[in-house]
């Protein structure tokens, strides 16, 4: 095949340690490995897709089998072998797609296979790509091999999912992570292959490729070649004519929208909106879009914008920090939880458009919420005096107050409020009986069946529990105590077990009387003549002159 009609991905493919990006340190420790002749029986590359595993793989089959060795490894001019195993031609080192080959008859070929030395390099080597698609028998049919393989057999694994191998065959081989590309290397290398290239890109498009590539070499080098291949020799692809072609929108309209938000003009703001949804931009990637800018204005000053993986340029990144500078966080955090429950809302609504107009129209109402927000601390300035006149107007306080006022005019509030509505609760009995006075069934129901008291003390309650005990417990008991005693309770749980709930002492309680009544001899007359009767309930008579 000529080179020239090659896509770029395998025209640049890396032949060599020193070709490859963002993996220094894997290479330098291999290299190192070698010369220092402890090579392990297995190697095994995972990481994301396209950022060099199976390349990493053959340029190891390379270093190993090189006919001028480690030292003088071939750069440009290949030897024999490492330009059969370029070719995947090299009748010793075998390359094997898993994911075609997944049965436990595939793997005893291979290990048939290995059972002879090589034929004209040093090391046998055995390729799998994909490994982590091989069956479970097929990998229990390796484990032998993998642990004590003859001196001339190396196996060199690639996986894109580690979690799927099984535990027993990573252990037998050493492990090499592949780190996603940073962007500003990701950027130089494509950017070194459009000029040899001769395309006419300009470098915001690049960082476009950069961006929608996630790390991924494979992925940037045939964005790139879509690119080059979309537009006339003659024609420079700039950032407006790449977001055309990858399906992407201008950022800083994004920024112009959040902005235009802030300030409440509701009918710019759907104008804007709408023309990037003409633009071809799906509702779930706006959405997805205005959480990454939210995250950005959120903590712009703590990042760089290398740190943004070139998702802004320097005008956008400088326009984010201006304005992130004039909004709260508080606002931020709410745009974010608006912006995840209208993604949830988009797989139920039939027109996701109109929904995404309307989640606009919702942030801009928002503002009202940030005004109503700053109520409170305009209550902490009142002054001890308008609190003392509310309090002999008999008005009702709902107000915060700072500590120094809450210390003053404790007494006062605690006193008049004692004189009229405190009530007295001093045990557990207590609380049951102003439960059933107040009409709080629901409370009383959880006391009594689902509550074992370990400790009633003075506004402090210790209690255990089952798991048929309500939620909001806690929360309504302590409600409660409050309005009723007006002091703040504590209410703990224990470890401890604690007594017999109500509703187990009634039970236990009943059995006991059942079975008193079931040793008289009024029972047993009655159990003479009516045989089928059961007792169920017994009655306590009081005497007449019994007091309750």
């Amino acid at each position: 095949m000529n080179n020239n009609s090659k896509v770029l991905a395998l025209k640049y493919r890396p032949q060599t340690f020193d070709d490859l990006i963002g993996q220094e340190v894997v290479a330098e420790t291999i290299t190192n490995s070698i010369k220092a002749d402890k090579i392990p029986n297995a190697y095994l590359f995972t990481g994301i897709r396209g950022i060099g595993k199976t390349t990493t793989a053959r340029i190891v089959a390379k270093a190993l089998n090189c006919s001028n060795g480690i030292e003088k490894i071939c750069r440009e001019n290949f030897c024999e072998n490492c330009e059969s195993i370029i070719n995947s031609s090299h009748i010793d080192v075998l390359e094997m797609d898993a994911a075609s080959k997944t049965g436990v008859d595939d793997v005893r070929d291979l290990i048939e296979f290995s059972r002879y030395g090589p034929t004209s390099a040093k090391y046998k080597i055995f390729i799998i790509d994909e490994v982590h698609m091989l069956s479970k028998q097929a990998f229990n049919a390796l484990l032998k091999t993998l642990e004590e393989p003859p001196e001339y057999l190396k196996f060199i694994f690639a996986t894109t999912e580690i979690k799927k191998i099984p535990i027993t065959v990573v252990s037998r081989c050493q492990r090499f992570d592949l780190s996603r590309i940073k962007s500003s290397e990701l950027f130089e290398f494509i950017k070194k292959i459009k000029d040899k290239e001769n395309g006419k890109v300009t470098d915001e498009a690049l960082k476009l490729i950069v961006k929608i590539s996630e790390g991924s070499v494979r992925d940037a080098l045939s964005l790139l070649d879509r690119a080059l291949l979309s537009l006339d020799e003659n024609t420079e692809l700039d950032l407006n004519s790449a977001q055309k072609i990858f399906g992407y929108f201008d950022k800083s309209q994004l920024i112009d929208l959040f902005e235009l938000i802030l300030k409440g003009e509701e009918t710019k703001v759907i104008n804007i909106y709408r023309k990037i949804y003409d633009q071809g931009v799906e509702p779930k990637v706006f959405i997805n879009d205005f959480l990454e800018l939210l995250y950005y204005f959120k903590n712009i000053n703590s990042l760089t914008l290398e740190s943004t993986n070139f998702a802004l340029n320097d005008e956008e990144f400088s326009k984010i920090k201006s304005i992130s500078n004039k909004v709260e966080s508080d606002v931020l955090v709410l745009f974010w939880q608006f912006a995840i429950s209208s993604l949830e809302e988009l797989d139920i609504v039939s027109n996701q458009h109109l929904s995404i107009e309307m989640f606009l129209i919702r942030l801009m109402h928002l503002q009202s919420v940030k005004s109503q927000k700053k109520i409170e601390p305009e209550i902490e300035k009142k002054t001890i005096n308008e609190i003392e006149e509310n309090i002999s107007s008999n008005k009702i306080i709902d107000q915060i107050k700072n500590i120094s006022q809450e210390e003053k005019n404790k007494p006062q509030v605690q006193t008049e409020i004692k004189s009229e509505n405190k009530i007295l609760i001093n045990s557990f009995d207590d609380l049951l009986l102003i439960c059933s006075e107040k009409k709080e069934i629901k409370l009383k129901y959880e006391l009594e069946k689902n509550v074992n008291l370990v400790k009633f003390e003075k506004n402090r309650i210790e209690i255990s529990f089952n798991d048929s005990l309500d939620k909001d417990f806690v929360k309504d008991l302590s409600s409660k105590l409050f309005d009723w005693t007006t002091e703040r309770w504590i209410i703990t749980f224990s470890k401890s077990k604690g007594e017999m709930s109500v509703k187990e002492k009634q039970l236990n309680n009943k059995k006991l009387l059942i079975d008193e009544a079931k040793s008289s001899e009024a029972y047993k007359n009655i159990i003479e003549n009516f045989p089928d009767a059961e007792l169920i309930d017994v009655k306590i008579k009081k005497d007449e002159g019994q007091n309750d």
